[in-house]
């Protein structure tokens, strides 16, 4: 049996890795991880600088090599994203895209593209218009949500005109790249089969692949020494993301005050980096509501959770947020949107409830329920302990990756006009 081929991997990646505090960075670098044990890796991102950085020493920790490009660009938003998003607008591309392309991005990508490659993995869509998709060198695509969808969900949901202006055109310029870049990829790599679906409507079914969600499960496991508060409801995730900022304010409006009218000291905890000010505006109003901002360990919140609740309605791709609380052997009220892509049982390890009524409902019922709390964490625990660790994801990754270099048939590029 001959050995394992070993590659010479460009991994670009907008946005940063760590701190892994949102699930694109947790299953980036969990993958590359998983990769870097048995392949030459480096990892080019290019991200706002952020004091202190912890990129290079930990890259370097795990055995992959750090090319990183920090960038003086605002977060958030604030007036001076504001003021870029009017400078690009005019952009064919979309601002979540263009607003990364600097010069000092451009060159050196450039730059390290003249290096000899045998696989380049193009992280999100954000890298895509850097990519030398007709060249030597195959390119996969790793896709973590159907960006088109998110957009046009936040477009629906978008009371302002303004805003809903802005999320359409966001819409309508990633359905056109998100098409490109899929069609132009040697492999399209997603991470729900809803959304390997959704690209299959744009390109050749064989090209596109589901990668399974993981889990640290050591990481994350149960406590038998934390007692859950008697009413406390946790909600995990980046609150500068704009489907978990709508998850928690229709919580806050349209969920908590169904269930106050019963449970008076009933808490809800939002757990997540650099809340908005409408955010932190919904914890001033109501001391019930605990917005903790940027925490250096999410467990100790996961097992002091009555309930796990995941009220969302827009995104796309998996929830990572979930598996890690059925790992942490939690009982998860969740909408439909919010379970997407998992393989989740309604009843089972997990429970579905799609509007604001059937989610206070099926929360009022557990709340009063412990058994039924206990049976729902144990299933889900169970599930996630037998077959989504990282190694074996990490594993069927690396297998596509090899099977695109296989596969792969230099493209002429286009002729110049």
């Amino acid at each position: 049996m001959s050995p394992p081929v070993k590659l010479r991997i460009l991994w670009v990646k907008a946005g940063g890795l760590l701190p892994m505090d949102v699930g694109g960075r947790i299953r980036s670098y969990q993958t590359l991880r998983q990769l870097a044990k048995r392949h030459t890796v480096t990892v080019c991102t290019f991200y706002p600088a952020q004091q202190p950085d912890p990129h290079e020493e930990g890259l370097r920790r795990d055995g992959l090599t750090p090319e990183l490009i920090p960038l003086p660009i605002p977060t958030g938003r604030t007036l001076g994203e504001a003021l870029r998003f009017l400078r690009l607008m005019t952009s064919p591309l979309p601002y979540s895209i263009v607003k990364y392309y600097t010069p000092a991005v451009r060159q050196r990508v450039r730059e390290l593209l003249t290096r000899p490659w045998d696989l380049i993995v193009c992280d999100f869509l954000v890298p895509g218009g850097l990519m030398p998709w007709r060249g030597a060198v195959p390119v996969v695509l790793f896709t973590h949500n159907f960006e088109t969808e998110i957009w046009e969900r936040q477009r629906r949901l978008a009371t302002n005109p303004l805003l809903r202006w802005i999320y359409g055109e966001e819409a309508r310029k990633t359905a056109r790249v998100e098409k490109e870049y899929a069609a132009l990829a040697d492999l399209v790599l997603t991470v729900s089969p809803r959304d390997t679906e959704a690209f299959q409507r744009l390109v050749p079914a064989a090209k596109v692949v589901t990668i399974p969600t993981g889990v640290d499960t050591e990481y994350f496991a149960p406590r038998a020494d934390i007692t859950p508060g008697p009413a406390d409801l946790v909600f995990t995730g980046s609150m500068d993301w704009m489907p978990n900022q709508d998850a928690v304010t229709w919580a806050a409006g349209e969920i908590l005050p169904r269930l106050w009218k019963e449970f008076p000291e009933l808490k809800f905890w939002v757990v997540g980096r650099r809340p908005s000010p409408a955010i932190q505006a919904l914890g001033q109003a109501d001391p019930r509501i605990r917005i903790t901002g940027s925490v250096e360990d999410i467990r100790p919140y996961l097992h002091q959770a009555t309930l796990y609740v995941v009220p969302m309605r827009s995104g796309s791709g998996t929830r990572l947020k979930i598996f890690e609380a059925m790992a942490a052997g939690k009982a998860i009220v969740s909408t439909p949107v919010g379970a997407e892509g998992l393989p989740v049982t309604d009843g089972e390890n997990i429970c579905l409830a799609a509007d604001a009524d059937a989610m206070a409902i099926a929360i009022r019922r557990l709340l009063g329920a412990p058994a039924e709390r206990d049976r729902l964490g144990r299933n889900a625990r169970c599930l996630v302990e037998h077959h989504y660790g990282w190694e074996a994801v990490g594993a069927f990754f690396e297998q596509q990756l090899l099977a695109a270099c296989a596969a792969h048939r230099p493209r002429p590029a286009p002729p110049e006009c």
